[in-house]
């Protein structure tokens, strides 16, 4: 029996998965996408209520938005979509075709790849605290998911990244005080952000958190330590949020494929081809000199690697699709939605 194969296969169902998939149907290209989860979104889904400033064109938005429109804008073209499916092998068959294996020995055959797999698959920093674990139903959070559960409630953040940052910031004007605890001098985080939590919440450095205090549900206060002095502080609180960053289970089963790797990621050219011919990447899986580690520079990756590869099965195709004011594909499209618009 001749296999199922399509033109390409997306490995990855995150911001650049699901924009390579959008992008590949305006390219007419039959295409795949294969989630380790059982929802499209990626890492995107472990901040689903962070607001979003940094992508072009569109005012700050809730995450969770953003990652309902890329859903949606990534099946205008009906791809196919395999849920909860980690691939750990791969294959090239001798008409150069690809076939992937999925670790429960389902097989996907496909004539490109396009690795899309973000951060790889990770798992949250917990706080290293004997009987931690014990208040994570009440109010120990390691995300958050609902931002009015911290109004009028003292909340103490541990992190210095962009996350711990962004809540911070998010979490003060309702909150009745926050204290962002991080250890070191300075924050990883965007400069402005930076400035404006310490406009509107304590920051104190470098401090760790060094014990919890509560009932048998609750903590109730927190001892903080000075990482160089060693001398401590405490303070009460209601809520604690956690933001340690995620252990990255990046070196997996694609990484013994062959591919050109540093410490971020496989390595791409300029137009994101990997050193497998017929395999591109896009997103965090990738790194190239010029990669621009945002959702933004996810979607360019992904124009680029979709174009690559469908140069790769045809050489005398455009370098580009046309734009969508022009592009075929829409015309249908276009007319549906006047049509739409002119009955309301």
């Amino acid at each position: 029996m001749t296999p199922d194969i399509y033109d390409v296969t997306i490995i990855g169902g995150g911001p650049a998965g699901m924009y390579s998939a959008f992008y590949s149907g305006m390219r007419e290209m039959r295409t795949k996408i294969i989630e380790v989860k059982h929802e499209l979104g990626g890492f995107m889904r472990t901040y689903p209520e962070k607001l979003v400033w940094d992508v072009g064109g569109i005012e700050p938005v809730r995450c969770e938005e953003i990652i309902n429109s890329l859903i949606k804008q990534a099946m205008t073209f009906n791809p196919t979509i395999v849920f909860g499916q980690e691939i750990i092998g791969m294959e090239q068959c001798a008409d150069n075709t690809f076939t992937l294996i999925a670790k429960t020995g389902e097989r996907h055959h496909t004539r490109t790849i396009i690795l899309a797999a973000g951060r790889g698959i990770t798992k949250i920093q917990k706080l290293n605290i004997k009987g931690a674990d014990r208040y994570e139903l009440t109010n120990l959070h390691y995300t958050v998911t609902d931002i009015e559960k911290f109004e009028n409630k003292r909340v103490l953040i541990s992190g210095g990244g962009d996350s711990a940052v962004d809540w911070a910031n998010a979490i003060a004007p309702i909150a009745k005080e926050v204290i962002v605890v991080h250890r070191r001098e300075d924050f990883k985080a965007f400069e402005a952000s930076v400035t404006r939590m310490k406009q509107i919440a304590t920051s104190l450095v470098p401090y760790i958190v060094l014990h919890l205090h509560g009932n048998q549900t609750k903590i109730e206060r927190v001892t903080l330590q000075h990482v160089e002095t060693g001398a401590t502080k405490q303070f009460e609180v209601d809520e604690v949020i956690i933001n340690h960053g995620f252990q990255r289970s990046f070196f997996g089963p694609i990484m013994e494929w062959g591919f050109e790797y540093e410490e971020y990621g496989i390595c791409v050219s300029p137009k994101m081809c990997t050193s497998i011919p017929g395999i591109f990447g896009a997103g965090d899986f990738i790194t190239h000199p010029s990669k621009v580690r945002l959702i933004a520079g996810a979607f360019n990756d992904a124009v680029l690697a979709v174009n690559s590869a469908k140069l790769y099965l045809d050489p005398t195709e455009p370098d580009m699709a046309g734009v969508s004011s022009h592009n075929d594909r829409f015309a249908e499209k276009n007319e549906e939605m006047i049509k739409c618009l002119s009955s309301n």
